[in-house]
């Protein structure tokens, strides 16, 4: 048994069922090893459409997301989708192949210096010297991003060490460095507020079932980020909506006047805080994100079961306020807006995917998800591109039919990806929004820059013929009655449809 071989096996032990990637010269090894498992490889047709297939599955399963790539043209690839993953804190294990140990710091075919280039995207960026630390660093690895799960970690396998079979394999003996000295400060705030609130981030998922209890029982209010959507349903009076720049009238309200703020799996950017709020409590399993003068560097399973809560009332005063978000345009034939009303309205049991740009926005707003997980799109980056191979990646994790809306510019950053779509024959139901433009570039050209549009606009290919030269059955329709009698029917996937619609522009966030 060689390294490669060893690798394999321990993913297998690990509970990896699933992988993307491509091969090339220097990962090969590994891919012989991988040839032999158990394990389901799906082949994408680009380096980076292969890490945000893992980032989509990782954010709709809640398991760890593995990407593959060869040495320097697949891993370089990888760099914008790893961070992605990197600037929303998703687990996925980033493995990629290099030339002999011997050609590192040289001119050699192929080699740059991977790890120093990934290491300043991923919490961890691991150069094994030997087949010893290999094996050592591919547990340690998967240790981390099961209980510590902050971001991308990766992994740099030279052909050498893949294929010696000099090697020790040990069991590890991994300790957290949790600080939750803080949490007597954080009982005495709580146990002496009468208006707390509650915002949940993307890390308090794993929670929601207790969080809503606590929320029901001593009733708490609630807000959300983008990523924490659905943690307690949305269509719950506990649950505000939005907290940040697209803050809901009633979470505006509940965070200005809260007296004692509990945020739980919070990044805590500027679009959620955009002024450190007196009397935070931020609870974290990254104490590199940590603000506020009660930081608690934990996990929210932790913290719960250390805190005592108490009955408050002040949600009939939250409840005067009217949360109505008034959105121009729903019922215009044919606005973005309302097509993609439509979509979320005949799927709102389903698990959204976004890709970037103007249609994103009116995603979120629009969404009312039910369930965690439920709405997938890149937060805090956002590259266009990501939409297709995430609604892969989560088809591949849930067997769920998948929804993708997308914008026609975004799209065809990845369109590829159809091939990947057509050769897994997945339940993903693909939705372009056409509208011939980079419509938020535009936006900001005209509002905010007092310039005519430039190059903005688009000569799109016709997507019906696209999607059929990849064997995916595709649409069109150009207004509101034809795409509403087209959702009335039970479609199936792989499907493309391409909305044609207007120019428009998003409303802005929230001032300050």
């Amino acid at each position: 048994m060689n390294v490669a071989d060893k690798l394999v096996e321990i993913l297998e032990e690990e509970g990896i069922e699933n992988v993307f990637g491509i091969p090339g010269e220097q990962i090969m090894p590994f891919y012989k090893a991988l040839s032999n498992s158990n394990i389901n490889h799906i082949l994408t047709r680009h380096e980076q459409a292969a890490a945000h297939a893992a980032d989509g599955y990782a954010r709709a399963s809640g398991k760890i997301g593995v990407c593959i790539a060869t040495a320097s043209p697949g891993a370089l690839n990888f760099t914008m989708a790893v961070a992605t993953a990197f600037k929303d804190n998703v687990p996925i294990l980033v493995l990629t192949g290099d030339n002999e140990l011997k050609y590192r710091g040289t001119d050699y075919f192929q080699t740059t210096p991977q790890v120093e280039i990934l290491k300043n995207i991923t919490r961890a960026s691991y150069n094994p010297l030997n087949g010893t630390e290999a094996t050592y660093m591919l547990r340690a690895a998967l240790y981390e991003l099961k209980t510590i799960p902050k971001g991308p970690i990766h992994i740099n396998l030279s052909k050498d060490v893949l294929l010696t079979e000099d090697f020790e394999d040990f069991k590890l003996c991994y300790l957290c460095e949790d600080d939750l000295s803080n949490i007597s400060k954080a009982q005495d705030l709580i146990s002496n507020s009468q208006k707390p609130l509650l915002v949940l981030g993307a890390g308090a998922i794993s929670q929601s079932g207790e969080i809503q209890r606590i929320a029901d029982e001593y009733q708490i209010p609630v807000t959300t980020t983008f990523h924490g959507k659905g943690i307690i349903s949305e269509h719950d009076n506990l649950n505000l909506g939005l907290v940040g720049i697209r803050s809901t009238p009633r979470a505006k309200y509940a965070f200005e006047y809260s007296d004692c703020i509990i945020a739980l799996g919070v990044k805590a950017s500027e679009r959620t805080f955009q002024e450190v709020p007196k009397n935070l409590i931020h609870v974290n399993i990254n104490k590199d994100v940590l603000i506020g003068d009660y930081p608690i560097h934990g996990k929210v399973e932790d913290f719960l079961n250390e805190i005592e809560f108490e009955k408050v009332s002040w949600m009939d005063e939250i409840l005067e306020i009217d949360n109505t978000v008034e959105i121009e345009g729903l019922d215009d034939d044919l606005k973005p807006q309302a097509a993609i009303k439509r979509i979320l309205e005949k799927y709102q049991d389903n698990i959204i995917v976004s890709d970037a740009g103007s249609h994103t926005t009116w995603t979120t707003l629009l969404k009312r998800s039910l369930k965690p997980r439920q709405l997938l799109f890149s937060g805090a980056m956002a590259p266009m591109g990501y939409g297709l191979p995430a609604s892969i990646g989560a088809g591949i994790a849930t067997d769920e039919k998948i929804i993708l809306i997308n914008g026609d510019g975004d799209f065809q950053m990845n369109l590829q990806e159809l091939a990947t779509l057509k050769g897994n024959d997945l339940d993903i139901l693909v939705f372009i929004l056409n509208n011939s433009e980079f419509s938020i570039i535009r936006q900001w050209e005209e509002d905010f820059y007092d310039m005519d549009p430039y190059q903005v606009y688009l000569n799109n290919p016709d997507f019906v013929k696209l999607a059929a030269s990849y064997g995916i059955d595709a649409v069109r329709v150009d207004n509101l009655s034809d795409l509403e009698l087209l959702l009335d029917k039970n479609l199936e996937g792989p499907l493309v449809v391409e909305v044609i619609v207007e120019s428009e522009n998003i409303p802005l966030p929230n001032p300050k």
